[in-house]
């Protein structure tokens, strides 16, 4: 009994261990040895590109991010910006319609159906070859669009992802942490890259061919996550570019960060469940092992979270360790609920850090729970977010 109550406890942070640590240290060993790709000639001429900007109710930012698009580095023959209004009831449509003497082109859904409905309704409108999606929170500097769309040049590329920069307010609690996870998050996908494919895309920029987006996603799902599959399913690999960078606001609320974090990862998990097939390594081979390593490893922990902490209340019966263990662990949780609930932003490293893991633990535990009980989240809500400048 102790030692099935050691295993238990032990499993989130063994299979967090090998997803966050082993699995990056596997990629990093396979990209050393592995011969370097050769560089594909860059074409002469640049395909024609559709910028989708899905947004819901998001007047508040819209304006700042259509001012940047316009701004894009590329040629504007060759550009076409797309707007696709979920049903907006605040204005944002009125805001999008003064840049139509710019070229900016507004699809209006008639009734709000979320934001994959809209990346799917966008194709019958788009023009372009190549279909960019932007959040409509985020800010992509004037020079990172062209080497996003150059890597296409390779024919054996279907989908290229930005390289996210996370920022906010200094000394915004978990701001810190939430940085370097993301640092960490794009140092794995560039050692992807190397190795042969990414499993996930940004969802605040990436590109994707025209005919990989061609057939609809159920909207539930989640394009960003899933362009990368559907395009290993055709025969495309999908990359990371680090030039293609795209400037992503941290929001100043932790406690909207959790709601944030509980829909990407309840899309995530159903979008895997959903293309599931191409977690079979006989058929799928190292893509395969990517991917549970990458996506399925890192989300499993949350599921056993709870009870991991039973079973360890179970052995600090019979152990001391376990019992020091146990009190470090709710303590832990305690200092991060306060920080998560408090209305002020700033907190010592430590205790910002303690935040941070609560807020992510929480996300993964409701994310698991909306899976199971099929909650529907085919909407969405605008994450908000500070305004800052490229």
């Amino acid at each position: 009994m102790f030692a099935f109550a050691f295993a238990l406890a032990a499993a989130p942070i063994v299979i967090a261990v090998y997803a966050y640590l082993g699995y990056p240290l596997i990629l990093l060993i396979v990209a050393r040895v592995r011969p370097r790709r050769a560089e594909t000639p860059e074409g002469t001429q640049w395909p024609s590109v559709t910028v989708t900007v899905p947004v819901y109710n998001g007047v508040s930012r819209i304006r700042g991010t259509l001012e940047g698009l316009l701004h894009l580095d590329y040629p504007v023959d060759r550009l076409q910006v797309l707007v696709i209004s979920d049903a907006s009831t605040d204005g944002t449509d009125d805001v999008v319609r003064e840049f139509a003497g710019s070229g900016v082109e507004l699809l209006r859904l008639p009734r709000r159906i979320g934001k994959t409905a809209a990346e799917n309704a966008a194709l019958a409108v788009a023009r372009g070859e190549i279909i960019v999606n932007v959040d409509a929170t985020i800010l992509v500097p004037a020079e990172s669009l062209k080497p996003l769309v150059r890597v296409f040049d390779d024919p054996t590329i279907g989908v290229a992802s930005g390289r996210d920069i996370s920022v906010g307010h200094i000394g915004q609690s978990g701001n810190g942490a939430e940085s370097s996870y993301t640092g960490y998050e794009m140092w794995v996908r560039d050692l992807e890259t190397q190795v042969g494919s990414i499993v996930g895309a940004s969802g605040c920029f990436y590109g994707i061919r025209r005919s990989i987006h061609a057939r609809a996603l159920p909207i539930g799902l989640s394009w960003d996550f899933a362009s990368p599959l559907v395009a290993q399913k055709q025969g495309y690999r999908s990359v990371s570019v680090p030039a293609a960078v795209c400037i992503v606001p941290r929001t100043a609320e932790i406690r909207t960060e959790i709601t944030r974090k509980v829909r990407t990862m309840a899309r995530g998990l159903r979008t895997l469940f959903y293309l599931r097939a191409l977690m079979n390594p006989f058929r799928y081979g190292g893509f395969a092992l990517m991917l549970i390593s990458h996506k399925l490893l890192r989300w499993v922990p949350y599921l056993l979270a709870p009870i991991s902490l039973v079973a360890l209340g179970l052995l600090a019966v019979q152990s001391v360790i376990a019992r020091l263990i146990l009190g470090l662990v709710l303590a832990g949780l305690l200092v991060g609920t306060v920080v998560v609930y408090r209305r002020k932003s700033t907190a010592p490293a430590p205790v910002a850090l303690a935040g941070f893991g609560v807020a992510v633990l929480a996300a993964g535990i409701l994310a698991w729970w909306d899976v199971f009980r099929q909650a529907q989240m085919a909407t969405w809500e605008p994450t908000p977010r500070p305004d800052v400048q490229t």
